[in-house]
């Protein structure tokens, strides 16, 4: 259409000035000619004639030349209008496929977005969203080949593919290859976000503490994670290689375990009763006496308490009078009572060993003092006392046994 406006303009204008020059020319009485010789060949005619036919051929022949023009245009503009229509409809293909995934028509999505993938002008994101569904349903096979598809069409730095592979994993608990993808991405962007928080996930469901402890760092320093939740992690991840290191009973491995932990996580009192359960275990409860005063020192716990009075201690003597310091600040904490009992047992000091008990006892009946006291009736000879209190932590026992199902089964 605009071709052929701007033939029928060309053809007026021509005309017109034609028109126009034979006019001038031929107000005169006289208007001259014009004579041209081409070997024996000559020709000649009055210059009005001339002048319209040198009008009417400069206009046919800059037709031909634009009509020659066109032509040779005319295969590039016919594949670049194809191009554009299939570009187009793979628009809309990209919005028609993008909806059907969020309606959960994974099939329709992903064959509608497969189909036009390759005339889009971002293949990456017909792939990724195919791959997501093809998932949605269950085919992993199409699943990883579009992401094949995808990294094909982009760049070798490129992560988002490799992070919606990793997510897709992760989310069918293949933890093992996703950790495989991920590392290939830290090594590119070892500072990444997502692929650190997607690591440290992993890590945590495949128990690697080693692994999480290396990376707790960088989850730190670029504000990853909450500082609650870091927080939380390191407690958690330095438990568990305080346990590990536990396992091999070597009070060497668990000493240097302890010491790659921060101090801010060490003063916490169920990481440090890790480590000074796991010191007694070891047989190496002397070393950690002075720790577990200190710790007692700062937050009064009652689990710290029971495995100090575990120790075996250097000085035995020296350890009772260390607890009894605490009965100007705790005079009425049961456990106390019972921990300076079984110090006085191990000392032979019975009398004050059953008056500390009998104490604790008075303030709260628990199992673990009334076996102390049937064993310190055996040892005086009092086997009728023994059995009584004996009996009395069978059925104390039982009856936190029973509460302990109900409260699971409720």
């Amino acid at each position: 259409m605009k071709n052929l406006i701007y033939f029928v303009a060309s053809l007026l204008a021509a005309i017109a000035t034609a028109y126009l020059l034979h006019s001038w020319l031929a107000s005169y009485n006289d208007p001259g000619y014009v004579l041209m010789g081409f070997g024996h060949w000559s020709l000649e005619t009055s210059l009005t004639v001339f002048s319209v036919i040198l009008v009417i051929g400069f206009f046919t022949l800059y037709s031909i030349f634009r009509l020659i023009g066109v032509l040779l245009r005319m295969p590039g503009q016919m594949r670049k209008r194809s191009r554009n229509i299939k570009f187009n409809r793979s628009q809309e293909a990209l919005i028609a496929g993008l909806f059907d995934a969020a309606d959960g028509n994974w099939e329709s999505a992903e064959r509608t977005l497969i189909k036009h993938a390759s005339n889009s002008g971002a293949p990456l994101l017909h792939y990724l969203t195919a791959a997501r569904a093809a998932h949605s349903r269950g085919a992993t096979d199409k699943r990883d080949e579009y992401l094949r598809k995808a990294q094909e069409q982009s760049s070798d730095n490129n992560i988002t593919i490799g992070l919606t592979q990793a997510e897709l994993q992760l989310s069918e608990h293949q933890f093992e290859d996703a950790l495989e993808t991920l590392s290939k991405l830290h090594a590119i962007n070892p500072n990444h976000g997502r692929v650190l928080k997607m690591m440290h996930h992993a890590y945590q469901h495949l128990g690697d503490w080693e692994a999480l402890n290396k990376i707790l760092p960088a989850l730190q320093e670029h504000k990853i994670m909450l500082e609650a939740e870091v927080k939380l992690l390191e407690t958690r991840t330095y438990s568990n290689l305080l346990k590990n290191a536990a396992a091999n009973n070597d009070a060497q491995q668990i000493s240097a375990c302890w010491d790659g932990i921060p101090r801010h996580i060490r003063s916490l009192p169920g990481v440090a009763n890790i480590y000074i359960a796991a010191m007694i275990n070891a047989g190496a409860g002397a070393e950690v006496e002075a720790r577990a005063i200190k710790q007692l020192g700062r937050y009064w716990d009652a689990t710290t308490l029971a495995l100090y009075a575990n120790i075996e201690s250097n000085d035995t003597a020296k350890q009772l009078q260390s607890a009894e310091q605490w009965l100007a600040v705790y005079p009425q904490d049961a456990m106390l009572f019972s921990v300076l009992g079984k110090l006085a047992l191990k000392l032979g000091q019975m009398e004050k060993a059953e008056q500390y008990l009998l104490k604790s006892l008075h303030l709260e009946e628990t199992v673990d003092v009334q076996q102390a006291l049937a064993e310190l009736e055996l040892t005086k000879g009092n086997q009728q006392q023994a059995c009584d209190y004996f009996k009395r932590a069978l059925a104390l026992a039982s009856i936190q046994v029973i509460k302990q199902a109900e409260a699971m089964s409720a």
